[in-house]
């Protein structure tokens, strides 16, 4: 949610496209896109399958490199930024909820809370993994491994794993497309609080009007462009 006053741009994109070579064709998947997200913005990047929503997450965090354009975030440029520096910062200020969850399957839902903070050597690293997941109603599921929860429960050890180190920006990817509709709206509200409660940037891309609707702001795209409504381009709220 956004503060009065002026935003603080927290990220943005420059002229960022994405494409591939196969032999003689070029395969545009994003094309010059440029926004700027302001600190504490709640985001929705919303478009049909196929539109770029997936690419332009995997581009702002740094999972994927543009082949054109720059991507700052928090001050930094991190488009030409070595893996093994990268992943560090990722771990950092970044937390990330995928449609198909993406636990570690020999990992406890515990240990797969835990191990963001394990890797900054967090000494707190359980204690805060345990209260996250009594927080979300999985206290009863420490020990479990992920192919004994359900896809609610799978989901919601992964918002824990997301938001374990503070992160700055959480990135969310269809958070609630596996799921049946009461499932989804628990892990929205979930997202929203952590989101309010400590201020994290939240960026969602969905399809869902809806889950839309309750953003400070939606960016269309539609085959590689934003579309339509040129708000998407600035930091100013829709509503």
């Amino acid at each position: 949610m956004l503060r009065p006053g002026k935003p603080i741009n927290i990220l943005s994109a420059e002229d960022v496209s994405k494409f591939y070579r196969i032999e003689d064709r070029e395969i545009v998947v994003l094309r010059t896109v440029s926004l700027a997200v302001a600190k504490g913005e709640f985001l929705a990047v919303e478009g049909r399958s196929g539109s770029g929503k997936t690419t332009l997450l995997s581009l702002l965090s740094g999972l994927d490199k543009p082949s054109s354009g720059r991507i700052i975030v928090d001050g930094r440029n991190i488009t030409d930024v070595e893996e093994n520096a990268l992943a560090p910062f990722r771990n950092a200020i970044f937390g990330f909820v995928f449609q198909s969850f993406h636990l570690i399957p020999a990992l406890t839902a515990l240990e797969n809370v835990m191990f963001p903070a394990e890797i900054k050597r967090d000494p707190q690293a359980e204690n805060r993994a345990k209260s996250l997941l009594k927080r979300v109603g999985l206290s009863h599921r420490y020990f479990n491994y992920p192919h004994q929860l359900s896809g609610g429960e799978l989901q919601r050890v992964a918002i824990c794993r997301a938001v374990i180190n503070h992160p700055k920006i959480i990135f969310a990817d269809e958070p609630t497309g596996n799921l049946d509709s009461e499932n989804g709206r628990i892990i929205l509200d979930l997202l929203l609080e952590f989101h309010r409660e400590e201020h994290t940037t939240l960026i969602m891309a969905t399809h869902n009007r809806e889950i839309s609707a309750l953003a400070d702001r939606i960016i269309r795209l539609k085959d590689g462009d934003i579309n339509g409504d040129q708000r998407g381009i600035t930091i100013h709220a829709v509503r």
